[in-house]
């Protein structure tokens, strides 16, 4: 047993690995990890917060660079992740309270684990070096809502990676996180400034394709073989006029009914699988890949 300024923390190693017990609130460390629902602490750290047993698993099976599981004490260590800890080196198990689970959470009903994961420091080079790729870019999209359920409909429909440009959303946003369901575990998804990015990609031949209601055609009649790097902005304003003057070719997302105009999310979504439709999928599709 260890005495920290009045915070008992119980800790022991079984096979090498820490087992330790964290139960106020008001500890270090936990203070610590709550700071990580701030961008600030998450930059200055370099690590963020993964919430639920879903994402932490996927965090687990994807070999994220985890520094750290908490779960709840009272609640038990979930059955879906104990499979997964004795093949993660190097990470502490720490049974926390729930007062400690609720302090770090970002949500009104906190999940009964939590895992701190150091980011990954991948860069633009990974996309840019895919030939034939089909690549998302985002332009200023700052609902972290929209840019997490892009990044699952990119790895859905089986695009080379996601880039996030300038004014959009914080990757480790943990609303960020939780829409994109696991699916940014998946694939590559990079910060960076465009006007740097988007001159390199269309030195390697990528066609650079944004959506506009003048555009050239209709997404069902362009043809998205080759590599293509589709540019998406925001609802309201749409790409910045620096990123347009980059564009290629501008598309329309042609709507039968009232509505005056789609989402980010679901304009991006249309044309992903569009893509990935007339790129060819595969013939033998898991039906648990269907869900919604």
């Amino acid at each position: 047993m260890l005495v920290d300024s009045d915070i008992l923390i119980a800790a022991k190693a079984t096979k090498g690995r820490t087992f330790m017990e964290i139960m106020s609130p008001q500890n270090t460390r936990v203070k610590e990890w709550a700071g990580l629902q701030e961008k600030k602490h998450r930059d200055k750290t370099r690590k963020y917060i993964v919430e639920g047993i879903h994402l932490v698993q996927e965090a687990l099976q994807a070999e994220a660079d985890v520094e750290c599981l908490a779960y709840d004490l009272d609640k038990g260590m979930p059955a879906e992740l104990k499979g997964l800890l004795q093949a993660v080196q190097g990470m502490e198990v720490i049974g926390v309270s729930a007062a400690v689970i609720a302090k770090c959470s970002s949500t009104g009903t906190p999940q009964p684990v939590f895992a701190i994961v150091r980011k990954d420091e991948q860069g633009v080079e990974t996309i840019l070096a895919q030939k034939d790729s089909l690549v998302v870019v985002l332009d200023g999209l700052q609902d972290p809502g929209n840019v997490g359920t892009i990044i699952r409909s990119a790895d859905a429909a089986g695009a080379a990676g996601v880039i996030l440009g300038q004014g959009c959303a914080d990757l480790y946003n943990p609303k960020t996180i939780r829409s994109t369901m696991g699916s940014m575990f998946h694939l590559p998804v990079v910060e960076g400034d465009l006007r740097e990015i988007l001159p390199q990609a269309r030195e390697r031949g990528a066609l650079l394709v944004s959506t506009s209601l003048q555009g050239e055609e209709s997404c069902y009649e362009h043809d998205f073989h080759g590599s293509q790097w589709l540019l998406i902005g925001s609802e309201g304003k749409g790409i910045s006029p620096e990123t347009a003057q980059m564009v290629d070719k501008s598309i329309i997302i042609p709507m039968a009914g009232r509505a005056e105009s789609l989402n980010a999310a679901m304009a991006a979504t249309i044309l992903l699988f569009e893509g990935m439709r007339q790129r060819g999928y595969p013939q033998q599709i898991n039906p648990s890949h269907c869900e919604l």
